[in-house]
């Protein structure tokens, strides 16, 4: 390929290789665990391995430190300034926070307590969560409705806050963070990089400075060094950890190798490639002392996952963007595109189907491991499509 040929504004890869990491988190969230390899699953948090469930996740928190620069320059080239754009860092991480307690705290509802089960409460949630976090449409006429439906989720999630309760007679407790949930986890790591995306900019090697930084807390965390930093830990504990920031600076350190206009593509495959390759050698190194572990939040694990996103991207990026061949994964872009409705969307029709004893979920069975295995890609599929659909109708979140 002609080494003048510019890079593209819109790499085709990032939008599906995001798709493909939520269609494999729907899957692996869908397993019913004693019917299907043990390899498919989570690894338990003592045992020293992983399997495809232990690396979704940080798969998709790759993704989000790839897209964060891409984010950050169109907002700039709209004429918005810094401290603008870093308003709207708080608030989007703000608003992931919010979303991932309820999320977190949803499973742990006392029906008796609370005074509404624990599916109703879950399905209530979500609909205020679409209600408050929508992009509605442009549309003057309608404005006055789209600002009453807002209103009306943040006071439905005002009320669930209030009855909510968890616990036994006795002993009733209220919200926790926790770990914070899924969207949590990635609130956190998105703070982090997006600040140190905004003020360091494109600078390759100062985000590569950074990304090792937070490999080396991450290190000493697992040691016990950290521990003068514990009265931080109940709020700050997901950087104090640095495990999460690890794997998200990863996937921005990507970003600017993609951005580097020296580079032709194929120079820019081969980079990322031996990246990963090199992050591989180096979780496996750091396995010496720290066993590959997904709960503990390992930097063996951390940086296993990283090699693995940074070699499966290279390769999407060599086939989708050089090559050009994108139609087989046609299916995915539009979850990349709309990934947090995919992933919030799928939950309201799951806990719908359970709460309505629907037998649909009849898959779910040790008898056949074929018939578990692909009823969850069935499903997976299923959600991708759904959240796709909901999208042309005007149904998309938007922090």
């Amino acid at each position: 390929m002609n080494n003048s040929i510019q890079k593209p504004n819109r790499i085709l890869s990032i939008d599906i290789m995001r798709g493909l990491t939520l269609f494999l988190m729907l899957f692996v969230n869908d397993l019913y665990e004693r019917g299907v390899p043990g390899w498919l699953v989570h690894t338990k948090a003592n045992i020293d391995g992983m399997g495809l469930a232990d690396w979704v996740f940080p798969g998709f928190l790759f993704m989000v430190g790839i897209s964060i620069p891409y984010a950050i320059s169109s907002r700039m080239l709209k004429g918005e300034t810094k401290t603008k754009v870093f308003a709207h860092i708080i608030i989007r991480t703000v608003s992931l926070l919010l979303i991932g307690v309820f999320m977190l705290n949803s499973g742990r509802v006392n029906a008796e307590l609370t005074g509404i089960k624990e599916g109703f409460y879950s399905i209530l949630m979500f609909i205020f969560i679409f209600l408050i976090w929508n992009k509605y449409p442009e549309n003057v006429k309608l404005k006055k409705l789209f600002t009453g439906l807002k209103i009306l989720g943040i006071i439905g999630l005002v009320i669930l806050a209030i009855i909510f309760k968890a616990g036994e007679p006795g002993h009733i407790s209220w919200f926790e963070t926790g770990w914070w949930g899924i969207l949590g986890l990635i609130g956190w790591g998105y703070l982090v990089v997006a600040t140190a995306s905004l003020f360091i900019g494109p600078k390759l090697w100062a985000s590569v400075g950074l990304w090792v930084f937070f490999i080396g807390i991450n290190i000493l965390s697992q040691l016990g060094m950290l521990g003068f930093l514990n009265f931080l830990h109940p709020v700050f504990g997901v950087i104090i950890d640095g495990n999460v920031p690890s794997i998200v600076l990863a996937g921005l350190v990507v970003s600017l190798i993609l951005r580097q206009s020296f580079l032709n593509h194929y120079k820019t495959a081969i980079s990322i490639l031996l990246l990963g390759i090199i992050s591989l050698a180096i979780g496996f190194f750091l396995r010496n002392w720290f066993i590959i572990s997904k709960i503990y939040g390992t930097p063996s694990w951390g940086m296993i996952c990283n090699g693995i996103s940074m070699i499966v991207f290279a390769l999407l990026y060599l086939i989708v963007d050089i090559q050009g061949k994108s139609k087989w994964a046609a299916v995915f872009k539009p979850a990349g595109q709309n990934s947090l409705t995919t992933y919030l969307a799928p939950d309201i029709i799951y806990f719908a189907i359970w709460g309505l004893s629907l037998p649909l979920f009849f898959y779910k069975q040790e008898t056949s491991q074929l018939l578990a295995i692909s009823g969850s890609l069935g499903w997976a599929l299923a959600m991708v499509i759904f959240a796709a659909l909901l999208s042309k109708i005007n149904i998309r979140l938007k922090l």
